[in-house]
């Protein structure tokens, strides 16, 4: 006997008999012998996990044939780097990026690493069209490389899948997206503590092989999404690119030298009058002084965020203790480690609106146009609310900016993502373990004001196209899953 997770279905496998048992019993099953044989003799209970047996049966019902996802007679083959130390450098032509980057729309480089890291870093470089599958910690999250991340640099924990015909491209993107999907993979895994799979586990996942003509219309679908985030990427690209041409700023690191004959030092003074309450080295750094000194030169005028001229409000909700539902229970619900994905709530938490509807209401609920900025662990992540987050419930970490109107929104969130602004704002950071700021240290971050204001509305309208792109690449995903759902996986 092996012991089950929840999702209360046990199964004989020898008579293909499927027995209900009821949701308060002991979750178990029988496994033969000849499946723990076909399951390369693997005793956890995971890769016997009902609903990846649920899943199987519903293939066996399938009009479509089936093939392997990976393998010799695979729609793909998979693998992945051999591990290596990483040697860290403050900076270097070899920025890396964390396997759970990929379901970020815009990833940021999470460090760089030296030349002298023993690995071949040239093969670590993801190529377009690939798919990349996170295989360790939280198994299953997957991605296309489009422009975005092509030839970025990514560690070992994460597998690769070269498709062997393009069309399968987008067609095992989407059906890995699917619950189904996601649920097969997420039987393989296997570690006490964390979990992990192989490429080699993939040869084992079936997958629908339906028609040519259904594949590309899928895979089309699945690209023209990509090619969607791709461009709000290059158009807060551009938008970021009018910000720094009108404050005529430096790059970052030309900063750090200023005042200080072009040699860095690690050590400064500060005039007892501009303590301000904070006896922390980071929040008195030469550079924010410098920045700012720059701002009002070049700019039209130096104000905080505070200044009603920009916002209505700005405030954090109080903490709770949380109540989660299953889906379709409750509110869709995600905190800062999600805000920078199109689709947070692939987390799947949902908040109970019986037990928290005021609070939701008054309190968590989003709406477009607001701006997201992550208080508590990294600090600074920021994110303007696109139309599909509206009437969702975002946690009590994150701080809320309402902006007097769509136009200055599009203008701070820019200014708030940009190198500048994250200087100016991660200066208020405080604690000793855990990093925070908070809401009423955001209200004092300085924001300079353009001379020019037809730059400035240039600057909020390409924000605010980048954000409606992505609302269509989320609708296309979407679409997508529901074809995948309706015209593959459960077509009988």
């Amino acid at each position: 006997m092996v012991g089950m997770n929840k999702e209360a279905i046990a199964r004989e496998i020898s008579e293909e008999k499927i027995i209900d048992l009821p949701q308060e019993e002991l979750n178990w099953g029988s496994v033969s012998l000849s499946e723990v044989l076909n399951s390369d003799t693997r005793l956890e209970a995971s890769v016997y996990n009902i609903e990846g047996r649920h899943a199987r049966e519903i293939f066996k019902k399938c009009k479509w044939e089936l093939a392997s996802l990976c393998g010799d007679k695979g729609l793909a083959s998979a693998y992945h780097r051999p591990r290596f130390k990483r040697i860290w450098v403050e900076k270097s032509p070899f920025p890396i990026y964390q396997p759970s980057q990929i379901l970020e729309i815009y990833p940021k480089p999470s460090g760089y690493i030296s030349e002298a890291t023993k690995t071949d870093i040239e093969a670590l470089k993801v190529k377009k069209g690939q798919i990349l599958l996170t295989c360790s910690g939280t198994i299953g999250n997957c991605s296309v490389v489009s422009k975005t991340l092509e030839n970025k640099i990514f560690s070992h924990d994460l597998i690769r899948i070269d498709c062997k015909n393009e069309i399968d491209i987008g067609y095992v993107y989407a059906f890995l997206k699917t619950k189904t999907g996601r649920t097969l993979i997420n039987t393989n895994n296997y570690g006490a503590v964390v979990s992990h799979i192989e490429p080699e586990h993939l040869h084992n996942i079936p997958i629908p092989n339906p028609p040519n003509m259904l594949k590309k219309r899928i895979h089309e679908l699945v690209m023209k999404s990509y090619d969607l985030r791709d461009e709000s990427n290059e158009l807060l690209d551009k938008a970021e690119g009018l910000l720094v041409n009108e404050l005529e700023l430096p790059p970052v690191d030309a900063f750090n030298l200023v005042n200080f004959n072009n040699v860095n030092v690690n050590n400064f003074s500060v005039k007892l009058s501009d303590l301000a309450g904070r006896l922390d080295a980071s929040y008195h750094l030469p550079i924010v002084k410098t920045i700012i000194e720059h701002f009002k030169i070049f700019a039209s005028e130096v104000v905080t965020l505070e200044d009603n001229r920009l916002i209505n409000s700005i405030f954090l909700p109080g903490r709770f203790k949380r109540v989660y539902v299953g889906k379709g229970q409750g509110t869709v619900f995600f905190g800062g480690k999600q805000i920078q994905n199109l689709d947070p709530s692939i987390e799947n938490k949902y908040l109970s609106t019986k037990y928290h509807s005021s609070r939701i209401k008054n309190e968590l609920l989003l709406k477009e146009g607001e701006i997201l900025v992550s208080r508590s662990g990294t600090i600074g992540k920021v994110a303007l609310v696109p139309k599909h987050w509206e009437g969702w419930a975002a946690s009590e970490d994150l701080i809320r900016i309402v902006p007097l109107n769509e136009q200055i929104g599009g203008f701070l969130y820019v200014f708030l993502s940009s190198q500048y602004g994250q200087i100016l704002l991660k200066r208020f950071t405080y604690g000793s373990v855990q990093d925070h700021i908070e809401d009423i240290h955001l209200a004092k971050v300085e924001v300079p004001l353009l001379k020019c204001v037809e730059v400035q509305d240039e600057i909020s309208y390409l924000a605010i196209k980048a954000n409606k792109l992505r609302y269509e690449a989320y609708r296309l995903e979407q679409q997508v899953l529901t074809i995948v759902n309706d015209e593959v996986i459960n077509k009988t």
